[in-house]
């Protein structure tokens, strides 16, 4: 055997060896299996696994367990689960650290963990109470040895490189890595083949300290406490220091003083002869809240002196301190409990008395208020990420992580900034970071980086296939379809020319669009439709659409609107409510949450703080926000101890109560109120399941770790007290909150449960107290428990009963353009709203109480709803769930009469488990727009359940990324058939493939403005009504196709042998380049053997006098050059505005079918707002279409039609219109006889019962 083949039989035999020893090492230890395996060992190297010798490859840092319950468990299955290529099969050691990088000694917490069960620590076995904190650890993996080549036997070391006394140098050693025939197929040695280690040529002599000094005179001249020093030197040396200290000091005897010796500027000694006093001076304060309130019990202290309580505030707010010497300017301090201390100067009012005045501000939580953009760079540029947040006191500590591990300060040297220079592939992914002051920690949102490799170009040239619907008569014959490839640039980001990368915003953002079109043409029954096809995709400045909230604010009872109500961004009043309670705001950039208080200033309604939805990539999202109605104010006098009962349910126990002691209220400036006072409690009780849409927040509160975290309530309720004859508000001192246990079923809730307040600007709920259970005797022989909580009532006049709730998953929902859910008609920008109810144990009303309510907009890939679930009864958890756009409800899959799984879009025998239900199942005559499902807990270990549509809460980014094969729950839009056609391709769905063309439909991605025509029609059926537009007047289109939009007519119930179109046409306008003004030529064409009789009065008379006029002698169509002015109602014309085209149809469409300029409807009403009338007639039976006749014989066709015309007096030239082509009137008309009106159904479904 040669010496090579030796040294690795040698290495092979010591590293079984060592495995052989740690397996040896556990076995022989008597405690039992688990705790052997995780004992935490006190020396380092037993402590990691990692001994002296032993080769391996630590893994990354895991986390996937957070502190709660029990305490904090990363165990090696788990990390396996989530992580399952990242982990060797055999770990050799592990290592943990807490989040803030420190080991577990150095916190003083216990654990334990073994490289081979992982990490563990319970809050049970910590000492003093405290809890486990939070962890990530990593593991160490050794290679395989049969991947292991022997190495030669180490070379001498080298020399010393230096050689002066004092100094460290460097010695060397190498060693070859053996490779001979027999091992020629092994790969390299593991290591490396060169050592160094430190080396010295020996210590210095050492220096020595020069004599002592003399002493120096003594601080005082008589008394006790006085000191002397003296000093010696050492010679300067850069390698060593003496040893010692350069100073000594000494007491000093000396005798006794005969008076005090103390020397006052201003002022007397006192009796101590610590301080100067001044027995005829008297400072004068106040102490008061930023909104003005007295402030009583706050601890008065002087900055400059020594600490100490000089004074306390009383129930006024007022101080007075007695002998207190300080000059003009000198700072006083308050500090009380909740509030950050504050100070402010005194001024002098005269020789004897100074006054100050002490602002104290309440201490708030950190709240996030910039977060950190996505960004796209090239490697090697550089990037800065910013993140800033507010409180009280103001936060200092930042922390940055990049893919959920923390960064190490001291490499990055961040703040509230990250600064990554020269960047790589391996530093792409997400970011986020924490911000800390004393009371708490937030998050901010994930970003993410994107790194783009120049050799891999961000955006190809080559657009990606995109397939849109050509009209009917344009099928194509050599791909057998109606279907058309016009290409679309992927919607990836560039890192485009940046001029400076440390910018927290970039100044332009790039991303992937087109950069060239083509036009083509395509053969259509008797037509050639013009369209534009990608040709060329490139890096191009991004769509920068705006964000918009617009809805209506009205009551919760009868819909009264909140007229000229105040609104406010956090802080900020931005505006008021119209005079019907609209309002539109508009989103400022990096808004992560959206908080929006209403305010009545008629005081008619409670406040209403609402936390909105919006979509981040552009457009508006309707909201309807409900208002709740102050309930009638009750005298109460202030003298008396009053009982407030807490509850809104008929028939049904208060949840709770307030109990107020007498002498509690008290005017803003502390002043005990003793009169009568107007109280008025309003509380939104869960179980009136009406009252979950007037519900202020969104429930949530930030946690210890700086998370989101969802509350359950039991009740939220808004207090407002004054004085009954000069309406002044009221201030309370400490007052009780009582809440029966009785209606409280879950027993893990008595113990979690808090009282609440909510901040009105975050929109986030802070803890206000505690509760403390009690037994209170109602009667003789009655004894209820009671969870009993104090507070008092002065800034913040929202409560909430609430308890957190960990048992969460998230619900999959899709929204479509109609009930062929088509993967590529998704609808954005809709809002779903998933209501969790009560559960079974819970309360006994019916319905069911609701505990929580969840809002997110859809997005390209639906959207992934929060909501409470159970993983051991599937009806532990229910869930109503909606779907509204643009004040529109869409429907949900039908349930019965029977249940379709391909439909529903979740695939049995789940479904059955789910138990889902439309909201009409059982009652035929309720709405079709809302679903209840229950909501289980997905079981890992069966396959069935693993697919969705309900995701376990750490699997949010599966559900944000599930495929469009995966389950989920269906909403759809109950329209009527239409077909939009533009020359120019949009999707609607994603503002950012909008195009700048002459010729695109909508000529600003910034604003939509949509356009309808109402056409009224006589006769037996629905008939379909195209709208053709073409340029009109701007020299670059005019006599140019923009797009085709045909609309089926919808029947009017109460009108016999009616029904009316709303049908889109192209707004006038400026196009793209903002020049001149287009006025389109529309032409309006129903189906069918129809003739105009009717075209309204003020449409005709505008028109006439805004020429040219279009003359219309063809009675079978309407001409016109569209209004440039937004006409309403009157003219049969219905124009909106909006930053989303969806939104801005949806409104149009609803005035359309109500008639009116403002309204909305959802049943046609065809006799009110029409713009033309045609009457239309079934033709014989056997006698072919206008249409077909024309195209087969034209001269004939033409012939007949004078000759009817000349029989009924009227003038006819020829036709400049191509109506519907032969062959599908036919299939138009069967198609009305099959298919009814979807959105009359949505909205008649009871009046057609």
């Amino acid at each position: 055997m040669s010496g090579r083949q030796e040294a690795l039989f040698l290495f092979f035999i010591l590293y079984d060896c060592v495995i052989m020893a740690q397996g040896l090492q556990m076995k022989s230890d008597p405690r039992p299996a688990k705790l052997k395996q995780l004992h935490k060992q006190k020396n380092t190297n037993a402590r990691t696994g990692f001994s002296a010798g032993m080769v391996g490859e630590w893994t990354s840092w895991f986390n996937v367990d957070h502190p709660g319950g029990e305490g904090d468990f990363e165990t090696l299955e788990a990390i396996r689960f989530y992580y399952p290529e990242r982990v060797c099969a055999q770990p050799t050691a592990i290592e943990a650290r807490t989040t803030e990088w420190e080991l577990p000694e150095e916190v003083g917490e216990v654990v334990r963990y073994s490289p081979r069960e992982g990490f563990r620590c319970l809050n049970q076995e910590q000492p003093g109470g405290k809890s486990c904190s939070n962890y990530h650890v990593r593991f160490l993996c050794s290679p395989d040895p049969t991947n292991l080549v022997g190495w030669s036997v180490w070379s001498s070391w080298s020399a010393c490189s230096r050689t002066a006394c004092g100094t460290s140098g460097i010695q060397t050693r190498h060693r070859s890595c053996l490779n001979s025939s027999a091992l020629a197929q092994l790969p390299k040695c593991p290591g490396k083949p060169t050592e160094r280690r430190t080396c010295s040529a020996g210590p210095c002599q050492e220096p020595k300290w020069s004599s002592w000094g003399p002493w120096s005179p003594c601080s005082k001249t008589c008394g006790s406490g006085g000191k002397r020093l003296r000093r010696r030197s050492c010679p300067k040396s850069k390698l060593l220091r003496c040893p010692g200290r350069p100073l000594e000091v000494q007491k000093c005897p000396l005798p006794p003083c005969s008076a005090c010796q103390l020397s006052c500027e201003t002022g007397i000694p006192n009796k101590d002869c610590t301080s100067c006093t001044c027995p005829n001076h008297t400072l004068l304060g106040t102490v008061r809240s930023a909104g003005g309130v007295a402030l009583a019990n706050a601890q008065i202290s002087l900055q400059d002196q020594p600490p100490g309580l000089l004074a306390q505030s009383n129930q006024h707010g007022q101080f007075t301190i007695r002998g207190i010497c300080a000059r003009n300017g000198a700072n006083v301090s308050a500090t009380l409990k909740r509030f950050a201390q504050g100070s402010a100067p005194m001024i002098a009012n005269g020789s004897q008395v100074s006054l100050v005045g002490i602002v104290l501000h309440r201490l708030e939580k950190p709240y996030m208020v910039t977060h950190p953009e996505e960004k796209a760079r090239a490697v090697g540029q550089q990037v800065r990420f910013c993140c800033r947040a507010q409180g009280n006191p103001e936060p200092t500590k930042y922390y940055w992580y990049h893919n959920g591990t923390l960064l190490d300060r001291k490499v990055h040297r961040y703040g509230s900034s990250l600064v990554l220079r020269d960047l790589h592939a391996r530093q792409a992914g997400s970011y986020h970071c924490k911000a800390s002051n004393s009371l708490d920690s937030i998050k901010s949102s994930i970003t993410h980086l994107t790194v783009i490799d120049p050799q891999v170009p961000a955006c190809t040239a080559q657009p990606e296939e995109y397939l849109i619907k050509l009209p009917d008569e344009c099928f194509q014959e050599e791909t057998g379809s109606n279907f058309y490839n016009v290409g679309h640039c992927p919607s990836t980001r560039c890192a485009g020319n940046l001029t400076d990368g440390l910018q927290c915003r970039d100044a332009e953002e790039h991303c992937c669009g087109t950069q060239r079109m083509e036009v083509r043409e395509i053969r259509c029954i008797s037509y050639v439709l013009p369209i534009k096809v990608v040709a060329e995709c490139g890096c191009t400045s991004c769509t920068q659409p705006k964000i918009l909230v617009r809805g209506k604010a009205s009551a919760a009872d009868n819909g009264e609107p909140l007229r000229f109500g105040e609104i406010y961004l956090g802080a900020e009043k931005i505006g008021f409510t119209g005079y019907k309670g609209t309002f539109t705001i508009e989103v400022p950039p990096n808004t992560q949450r959206l908080v929006v208080k209403f305010v009545d200033r008629m005081q008619k309604f409670v406040d209403a703080i609402k936390v909105f939805p919006f979509d981040q990539r552009g457009g508006a999202v309707y909201q309807d926000v409900k208002l709740i109605r102050r309930k009638k104010p009750v005298d109460l006098e202030a003298t008396e101890t009053n009982v407030i009962p807490l509850g809104a349910v008929a028939g049904e126990d208060p949840v709770g109560e307030i109990v107020i002691p007498p002498g509690s209220f008290f005017r803003p400036d502390g002043q005990v109120y003793n009169g009568t006072v107007k109280a008025s409690v309003t509380f939104v009780d869960p179980r009136d399941f009406a009252m979950v849409n007037a519900a202020s927040s969104d429930l949530s509160f930030i946690n210890a770790e700086g998370d989101l975290f969802p509350l359950r309530t039991y009740g939220m309720f808004s207090m407002d007290f004054w004085e009954k004859d000069s309406n002044q508000g009221l201030e309370t001192g400490r007052v009780e909150v009582k809440m029966d246990t009785e209606l409280i079923r879950m027993p893990e809730h008595i113990q979690k449960m808090k009282l609440w307040s909510l901040n009105p600007v975050t929109g986030l709920w802070e803890e206000e107290a505690s509760f403390r259970l009690e037994k209170v005797g109602r009667h003789k022989r009655e004894e209820r428990a009671f969870l009993i909580g104090n507070m008092e009532i002065r800034e913040r006049r929202l409560f909430n009963l609430d308890v957190p709730e960990n048992r969460r998953c998230f619900v999959k929902v899709r929204a479509y353009i109609n009930e062929k859910f088509n993967p590529s008609e998704q609808l954005k920008g809709v809002v779903i709203t998933l209501i969790n109810l009560e559960p079974r144990p819970g309360y006994p009303s019916n319905p069911q109480a609701w505990g929580r309510f969840d809002s997110v907009v859809t997005g390209p890939n639906g959207a992934c709803l929060p909501a409470f679930c159970d993983g051991q009864r599937a009806d532990a958890y229910t869930a109503y769930v909606t779907a509204t756009m643009g004040g529109e409800e869409l429907e949900a899959v039908p349930s019965s009469p029977r249940l379709n799984p391909q439909a529903v879009g979740v695939s049995q025998p789940y479904l059955n488990k789910l138990g889902y239900q439309r909201s009409d199942h059982e009652d035929s005559a309720l709405k079709k727009t809302a679903f209840k499902i229950n909501l289980a807990k997905p079981n890992q270990n069966n396959i069935d359940e693993t697919n969705g549509p309900i995701y376990t809460y750490r699997s949010l980014k599966d559900c944000e990324q599930a495929p469009i094969t995966a389950n989920h729950f269906r909403f759809y839009r109950g329209e009527v058939d239409k077909y939009e056609y533009n020359v120019v391709p949009f999707k609607e769905t994603d503002l950012t493939t909008w195009t700048g063309d002459y010729l695109s439909w909508w000529p600003n991605p910034q604003e939509f403005r949509a356009c309808f025509l109402k056409v009224k029609i006589n006769g037996p059926q629905e008939y379909m009504v195209r709208s053709r537009n073409v340029g009109g007047s701007h020299p670059r289109t005019r006599g140019q196709l923009y797009g085709l939009r045909d609309t089926r007519s919808v029947r009017d119930l109460e009108i016999y042998n009616s029904s009316a179109a709303c049908v889109e046409f192209k707004c006038s306008g400026m196009l793209f380049d903002q020049g001149p003004v287009d006025r389109t030529l529309v032409s309006i064409t129903p189906q069918g053997s129809c003739q105009r009789t009717a075209i309204n009065s003020y449409l005709r008379e505008y028109l006439s006098h805004h020429p040219p006029v279009v003359e219309n002698n063809d009675t079978s169509a309407f001409t016109m050059l569209a209004p440039a002015d937004p006409l309403g109602h009157n003219y049969g014309i219905y124009t909106v505005t909006d930053q989303n085209p969806h939104l801005a149809k949806e409104i149009a469409i609803g005035r359309c079918f109500d008639g009116t300029s403002d309204g909305f409807s959802r049943e046609m009403k065809s006799d009110k707002g029409t713009a033309v009338t045609f009457s239309c007639q079934e033709r014989p039976i056997g006698r072919k279409s206008f249409f077909q006749r024309l195209l087969e014989s034209p001269a004939q066709t033409l012939t007949e039609i004078r000759r009817e015309m000349s029989s009924n007096g009227q003038v006819r030239g020829a036709s400049q219109v191509v109506a519907y082509p032969s062959g599908l009137w036919t299939a138009f008309a069967a198609q009305a006889r099959q298919t009814p009106s979807r959105r009359r159904r949505v909205g008649a479904s009871r009046a057609g019962q």
